[in-house]
């Protein structure tokens, strides 16, 4: 039997890594996706229901801050926790005064005083969380006498 002699195989060339194509060309046969839209951070839904977390605090937060202070919804939401706080702390007042005649009556003016002092707080509590909640969701809650002021500072 006169074949050619079997011995061992050599091992197949490998060919060498090819050094990655420039920023902006794409090698033959590869697609690039199409570049993603900038984005701000933070979705609007969340930046406006953000604005009311606080209070004022927030909402003047969102109005500085530079890419939210751009956007007609986030600053209309903003300027609506403020004026909308403002409105509460001043309401808080008043009813605070209202409330301290109350006390002089003996047992049943207090009694009516701490249930009406509850029940406002309730009160802003569950507005409080409506307009996060809302916001949240998508929909623009404009409030009877605030909404329309902060619609006209925000340019909505």
């Amino acid at each position: 039997m006169g074949g050619p002699a079997a011995g061992p195989t050599p091992p197949p060339q490998a060919t060498p890594p090819q050094p990655p194509p420039p920023p902006g060309v794409n090698p033959p046969g590869a697609y690039s996706l199409p570049p993603a839209a900038p984005s701000l951070g933070m979705a609007d839904n969340m930046a406006g229901a953000l604005c009311y977390l606080f209070g004022f605090i927030t909402g003047i937060l969102f109005l500085v801050l530079a890419p939210y202070n751009q956007d007609r919804n986030i600053r209309f939401h903003a300027f609506q926790s403020i004026f909308l706080n403002i409105a509460w702390v001043a309401l808080w007042i008043v009813f605070g005064i209202v409330t301290l005649f109350f006390n002089f009556i003996p047992f049943i003016g207090v009694f009516v005083s701490l249930t009406l002092r509850f029940a406002l707080g309730l009160g802003g509590f569950i507005v409080w969380i409506y307009m996060m909640f809302k916001t949240y969701n998508g929909e623009k809650v404009v409030l009877p006498v605030v909404g329309p002021l902060a619609e006209k500072q925000a340019g909505a």
